[in-house]
């Protein structure tokens, strides 16, 4: 029989995260998730962390729990409090967290890890990529040791953060370009697919009507943003952007992928956090990113809705 395919999920939970995390903690015959690692972005380390440990009990799951980098390696931080309300996980019916996070460092762990398993594991990344970034910076044999890094991150065209830097690439620029150049394979989810899966109203209250509390969270958490993407994108509810890069790990063929150069703008100005893909490969260089750049939002649902329903 097939075994399932280790991960570390890394990211900086944040509503979309942590539904992502359910899916994941929902598909043990697809992931063995070795751990979860945070870092700053939606909210601060110390509410990531602390949302970690809710989604971990949420999910009725035990893996251990490593914080990681609390800041960007190079520039200010900035946060999406506006979008994920100040803690980050704005329900009410929410457990309390049942493990309190490790002592080891979350770069430290990823570093062990991967060495000790090379070209087993995959980088499930849904934040700013600061973790995965350190790792690689104090292991250089690191990228040819993962499996892959696959990111929500980033865009093809217009950002959300800016006009035209996607959020978790403007939180840490200088490390999502150090991550995307390293020569690991990369598989980078960014809102021009993301942006195809959507939340509706209607999506939500299936959601709502799974009838266990994982569901009725999910749907509180998608509830509490669909507002913005309806005022700011003209969307009929919010985008499922962490979840889909879960669920094209468990189903890669939910995505249709182009392979092509990506480099992150890291200099200040209007452009700083972009990234700047390659489209039609003008410039001759070689890809170094698999892109999304279709979603099958059906299929990406329906996964979903039946994986969240086996949760409690």
């Amino acid at each position: 029989m097939p075994t399932s395919l280790p991960v570390i999920l890394d990211g900086d939970p944040g509503l979309d995260d942590a539904i992502a995390w359910l899916l994941a903690f929902a598909s043990p015959e697809d992931l063995e998730v070795l751990a979860l690692t945070t870092v700053h972005g939606n909210v601060g380390l110390d509410r990531t962390t602390r949302n970690a440990g809710v989604t971990l009990a949420l999910a009725g799951a035990d893996v251990p729990i490593y914080a990681g980098a609390d800041r960007p390696l190079l520039r200010e931080l900035v946060t999406a409090a506006n979008v994920h309300g100040e803690t980050g996980l704005p329900a009410a019916d929410l457990p309390e967290p049942v493990r309190e996070p490790e002592t080891e460092h979350a770069v430290n762990f990823i570093v062990r890890t991967v060495r000790e398993r090379p070209g087993e594991i995959t980088l499930v990344a849904t934040g700013p990529l600061t973790n995965v970034a350190l790792a690689f910076r104090l292991a250089p044999d690191l990228p040819g040791k993962v499996r892959e890094v696959v990111w929500m991150g980033g865009s093809t065209g217009e950002g959300n953060r800016t006009p035209s830097a996607e959020f978790n690439a403007l939180a840490d620029p200088h490390a999502a370009q150090i991550v995307l150049t390293s020569g690991a394979r990369v598989r980078m989810f960014g809102l021009n697919a993301t942006m195809q899966a959507v939340a509706t109203p209607e999506r939500v209250e299936r959601l709502r009507g799974l009838g266990n509390r994982a569901g009725r969270v999910s749907a509180e958490l998608l509830t509490f943003y669909a507002g913005i993407y309806r005022e700011r994108y003209g969307l009929s509810g919010g985008a499922l952007h962490d979840p889909l890069a879960v669920a094209a790990v468990i189903r890669p063929k939910l995505c249709r992928m182009q392979p092509m150069n990506v480099q992150v703008e890291t200099h200040e100005g209007l452009n700083l956090g972009r990234t700047v893909c390659d489209l039609y490969g003008v410039t001759g260089e070689p890809a170094n990113v698999e892109v999304a750049v279709e979603v099958d939002d059906e299929a990406f649902f329906e996964l979903l809705l039946e994986r969240v329903g086996r949760l409690g």
